[in-house]
């Protein structure tokens, strides 16, 4: 007998996250649909691909056998339709299956904001398989292009292109990079980063139009200034939204992405969703309903598979916590750093005047509290920062503490006297820095 299966719209970190961990404990059927790839691949990994520093198949977390030996399927198709009151799901080719529970995993896409000419050749994102595919095939002809959107895939693509011999010009149509993200000095800091590696760097630019050649290429776009800057390529990277307009005419409750309770579920029965297009009704405070990070969406995964195999388990997210990189400067975040900080947030921020080196740390001023860091160039400990924030320990524990907090290896150059040192002149204190005891550190860890 053919029972229903689980089915997954959708092969990114969520869905499959999902799926592994069911399998750990059930023998349903699961079925995974996608069109982008068959197998699945570390998204944040595309940028290295196309600099050649990974081939694709390196992208594949699992080896090509591992779905078949495990019982998941793949159906590389599109889904066009959902009947909740039916349980089935229709597929582009008009086939029509059934399932027994269904999750929505379905990601994220790039915005578009109706700008003249955003469908152009040569225009695109950069978040799917198919995105690379395209860059690759016009890279040749490309000599001039311009990437419009501050943010984290934005400054990846710039890299890219550069790195391939482009000029590269880059539109942030806020003062200054990332800056609703990041505290102005570090904001600035990336900004001077990004000019020093050849980028022209434009803040305050809007994108006006993106003209057309006579074979229906971008050949330049126009800024609200007025100017016209040549191009071959554009790259739109002004954010992402969740996928999420297949359900238009569906009855899934839907508002910027799919509204979900704690426990992932969608107002329609047996159908959950997780991952970017997931959409928390109530929110952890200080935490968005939308978070389109790998590592939130690989926990909904984990969650909803231990709902699915008989322990209703509700969704939390932990601390906040982030990577990314600029050019070559590595950046972490741990607990919350507000770019814009308000009372009784305050900063303590240090910088090293040679180097591309600092960090950021928040804390409430009337109790001490630590809320979190930003750190730019120096490695810093998840575990403890994350115990650290579990047992809300004071901004003079982590300044005491700091060199436990540093991941590096001990042959690297220790800064923490000279950050302690510039704390203790702001909060008119002497803390004393703790000399770092690796056995200890260790044993801290082994503990947790």
């Amino acid at each position: 007998m053919n029972l229903p299966p689980i089915i997954v719209i959708g092969n990114g970190i969520a869905g499959i996250t999902a799926a592994r961990h069911i399998r750990k404990k059930s023998t349903k059927p699961i079925l995974i649909i996608s069109k982008e790839s068959r197998f699945f691949f570390s998204r944040t990994a595309l940028m290295y691909v196309y600099m050649g520093h990974l081939k694709w198949e390196h992208t594949q977390p699992y080896e090509n056998h591992f779905w078949k030996k495990n019982k998941l399927d793949l159906l590389e198709e599109t889904v066009t339709q959902i009947d909740p009151n039916k349980k089935t799901i229709t597929l582009s080719n008009e086939s029509i299956l059934s399932y027994d529970s269904l999750v929505l995993a379905t990601g994220s896409i790039p915005n578009k904001f109706g700008w003249p000419g955003e469908n152009l050749k040569g225009v695109q994102g950069l978040y799917t398989k198919q995105d690379l595919e395209n860059l690759e095939e016009l890279t040749p002809s490309i000599e001039e292009a311009v990437i419009v959107g501050g943010g984290l895939i934005g400054i990846e693509l710039a890299e890219m292109l550069h790195a391939r011999g482009k000029k590269v010009t880059f539109l942030v149509r806020e003062k200054s990079f990332w800056n609703n993200v990041l505290p102005k000095g570090e904001s600035a800091l990336i900004n001077k980063h990004i000019v020093l590696h050849g980028i022209d760097l434009r803040l305050e630019t809007n994108l006006s139009e993106i003209l057309e050649d006579e074979n229906g290429r971008v050949k330049a776009i126009q800024t609200d200034s007025g100017e016209l800057i040549r191009c071959q390529f554009v790259g739109l990277t002004a954010g992402v939204r969740p996928n999420v307009a297949f359900l238009k005419d569906s009855t899934i409750a839907t508002k910027r992405g799919i509204l979900v309770n704690k426990y992932l579920e969608t107002n329609q029965p047996d159908i959950y969703a997780i991952g970017d297009c997931a959409e928390q009704q109530e929110p952890v405070p200080g935490r968005r309903s939308i978070e389109a990070v790998w590592y939130t969406g690989r926990m909904m995964g984990e969650t909803l598979a231990k709902t699915l195999t008989g322990t209703k388990t509700a969704y939390h997210p932990g601390h906040w916590f982030n990577s990314a990189k600029f050019f070559d400067i590595e950046y972490q975040t741990y607990g919350l750093v507000a770019a814009h900080p308000e009372d009784p947030e305050i900063h303590f921020h240090w910088q090293d005047s040679n180097k591309n080196l600092a960090i950021t740390i928040a804390f409430d001023k009337n109790t001490n509290e630590f809320l979190g860091i930003n750190s730019f160039g120096i490695r810093m400990r998840h575990e403890l920062f994350d115990q650290i924030l579990s047992e809300k320990r004071s901004v003079f524990h982590v300044m005491e503490h700091l060199s436990d907090c540093n991941f590096d290896p001990e042959f690297f150059k220790s800064y923490e006297t000279e950050m302690i040192s510039k704390f203790n002149a702001m909060q008119h204190t002497d803390i004393k820095p703790k000399k770092k005891h690796w056995s200890r550190i260790f044993n801290n860890l082994i503990a947790q």
